[in-house]
């Protein structure tokens, strides 16, 4: 039986992983202006992956894939980090940051599709109204707050293969959840994203014969900034609280905090960079926080009713038993 503390750290996790992406554009965005996308990949991970590495060997952390399919593992990392951002990245470059976050909305309606489908978790009719209220929400911040918008074919084709990979991260973490601890999971996903980003980064600079010149860019405070709040916070802590929330509460209720990151990253900036805010961001993000409330709300509900149904079942079980 779980306790009441218990019930509500899900949300928490969720709220907590939506606020720490929502930043993370910042720093992003600060640190591209010095270094190349996938190198800062590379940096990202390395450093996560470096730090994990460090609190397993002193025991801060318990990792151990003893007698486990660490294939269902390597599935989940080469899903989310590394084909998410590399199409992600891409389709970025062939489109512009509104048509990009307009296919990232998606991801909501995509992890819901493909939870039915195969984890035979069926969402309610409200729920199913109130993910898309969110994704709604979403949209319409950012279709309001662009200008002309040339379209790419392939852009966004490429950024649905980003949807695509996220949606199917949640399905995958969410299954193997069972078989793997939130702590498991994450420590693979920051290796095996060290490991493809930093070869990528690697073979970009033998290519333009700047090898030695690799760690460069970590003399930039912006970049090391981006690297250590990317590293720590965005990769370990966040992912980590992504991991915990699939493995707790159903894989479309846990999707739709995605969307809080954009409520967050425009809380942000507002507040840090000074950028405007105006009438029809207050209302994309009041859909949001609806569209998340809702979703999670009837979520427990429901949950709470089939609890309660099954637990005459097993008091009157225990009373043949006496």
């Amino acid at each position: 039986m779980m306790t009441e503390k218990e019930r509500y750290l899900p949300y928490l996790s969720g709220t907590g992983m939506a606020l720490i992406f929502g930043f993370s554009f910042l720093f992003t965005k600060e640190a591209l202006d010095a270094i190349h996308p996938f190198h800062l990949l590379g940096f990202r991970f390395g450093i996560a992956a470096m730090l994990l590495l460090v609190l397993k060997l002193v025991k801060v952390i318990r990792v151990d894939y003893k007698g486990k399919d660490v294939r269902k593992l390597i599935a989940i990392a080469l899903t989310q980090p590394v084909a998410y951002f590399i199409f992600e990245i891409s389709g970025i470059k062939l489109t512009n940051s509104s048509e990009a976050g307009m296919m990232i909305a998606l991801i909501p309606v995509v992890v819901t599709v493909l939870a039915v489908i195969f984890l035979k978790e069926f969402p309610k009719k409200i729920q199913v109204f109130f993910i898309g209220l969110s994704v709604t929400g979403a949209m319409f911040i950012i279709i309001m707050k662009s200008s002309e918008i040339g379209s790419s074919a392939t852009g966004i084709i490429v950024l649905l293969l980003a949807v695509l990979c996220a949606s199917i991260f949640n399905i995958l973490s969410r299954k193997f959840s069972s078989d793997f601890r939130p702590v498991d999971i994450t420590f693979a996903m920051m290796w095996i994203g060290a490991i493809v980003f930093n070869g990528i980064a690697v073979i970009q600079h033998i290519q333009n014969g700047q090898l030695g010149h690799y760690f460069a860019p970590l003399s930039n405070p912006k970049v090391i900034s981006a690297v250590v709040y990317l590293g720590i916070l965005s990769s370990i802590v966040a992912f980590f609280l992504v991991n915990y929330t699939l493995s707790k509460i159903e894989a479309s209720r846990s999707a739709v905090f995605a969307n809080l990151s954009s409520v967050t990253s425009i809380v942000a900036g507002v507040l840090i960079r000074n950028e405007p805010f105006s009438w029809y961001q207050m209302i994309g993000a009041l859909m949001i926080l609806l569209g998340v409330w809702g979703t999670n709300y009837y979520g427990s509900q429901s949950k709470k009713r089939r609890m309660v149904k099954k637990q005459p079942l097993f008091a009157s079980a225990l009373n043949k038993k006496r």
